[in-house]
């Protein structure tokens, strides 16, 4: 009877434990650092030894919202909407339509599905690097290619098309995320659907369009909102692309790290706080918060009327 009695509780204790570990280790490396930008926010940390740190309040909110920086930050902000609008639309779109065509019974389908995959398993400097050597104006492929139609271009160093250019390999680096995500909703979608659709008459269109979207509604607002957080906290693949603060590429990203730790050159940014730069990015949290729950909010009202 005792053992019998006794048989619960050694069961009970690992799973106490699991969640106790967990529950510490999401609270010194998600809530501490998080809260520890906050306080950095309203002071003015310059990250540097021997110096002394203030409390200043909102000062570095009213600085980066006052008229001296208001252009360049209205320019950041601008960058990083289009950027994220346009590399989501696109993600979303060669995403869908690569998913589809992967999902048919093609021959050598796996090979096909792993070199989708690939940009996204090599990591951001590198597709960076392979694109700066693709994009090279000193005898890069893409460049050799224009010179033989006898035109040229200095793509990244063209601030009519660098931003543009970004996006590509943005898009480029996350399109096996969004394939894989797309193919595991295709999968689960009854074939009965389409029978059923096809008994009624519909076309091609008609049974993507009322059966294919309906019940990839789910994995789309998944790929809509990875889109949206990873385009709007991308700051790395720009960096290494441009390397320089180029005002055609500047993102909300890009102002943190330059405010933080200098610019590409090495060079600390007039004025630069550790301190401003950590009120920067509390300002794109709560731009990328409220962006994000608002197309949740949408994209599931949607969900419901499909």
């Amino acid at each position: 009877m005792a053992a019998s009695s006794s048989f619960p509780f050694p069961s009970r204790h690992p799973v106490r434990t699991s969640f106790s570990v967990g529950a510490i280790v999401l609270i010194v490396f998600a809530f501490v650092p998080a809260i520890a930008v906050v306080v950095v926010s309203f002071t003015n940390l310059k990250g540097l030894p021997n110096l002394p740190v203030d409390w200043i309040g909102i000062e570095n909110y009213a600085r980066y919202f006052g008229p001296a920086r208001r252009s360049d930050n209205i320019n950041a902000l601008t960058n990083t909407l289009v950027f994220a609008t346009l590399a989501t639309v696109f993600q979303i779109g060669i995403g869908l339509a690569v998913a589809i065509l992967l999902n048919r019974p093609l021959k050598g389908r796996n090979f096909y599905r792993s070199i989708v995959f690939m940009p996204t398993v090599l990591g951001v400097t590198v597709t960076a690097l392979i694109w700066s050597l693709m994009f090279n104006t000193s005898g890069g492929p893409i460049q050799s290619i224009l010179n033989a139609f006898g035109t040229e271009s200095a793509f990244f160093g063209d601030d009519n098309i660098a931003l543009y250019l970004v996006v590509f390999c943005q898009v480029w680096m996350q399109l096996g995320v969004t394939v894989i995500i797309f193919l595991s909703g295709l999968q689960a979608i009854p074939s009965d659907l389409y029978e059923v659709a096809g008994i009624d008459g519909a076309n091609s269109w008609q049974r993507f369009r009322y059966v294919t979207i309906p019940m990839l509604a789910p994995s789309i607002t998944a790929n809509v909102l990875l889109g949206i957080v990873n385009a709007m906290q991308s700051y790395q693949l720009t960096y290494v692309l441009t390397g320089q603060s180029n005002k055609a590429t500047q993102l909300l990203s890009l102002q943190v790290y330059e405010q933080a730790f200098g610019n590409a050159q090495g060079r600390q940014m007039p004025g630069a706080t550790q301190g401003y730069a950590a009120a920067i990015s509390m300002i794109q949290f709560v731009l990328v918060g409220a962006i994000t729950f608002a197309t949740l909010w949408y994209l599931r009202r949607r969900e419901a009327k499909l």
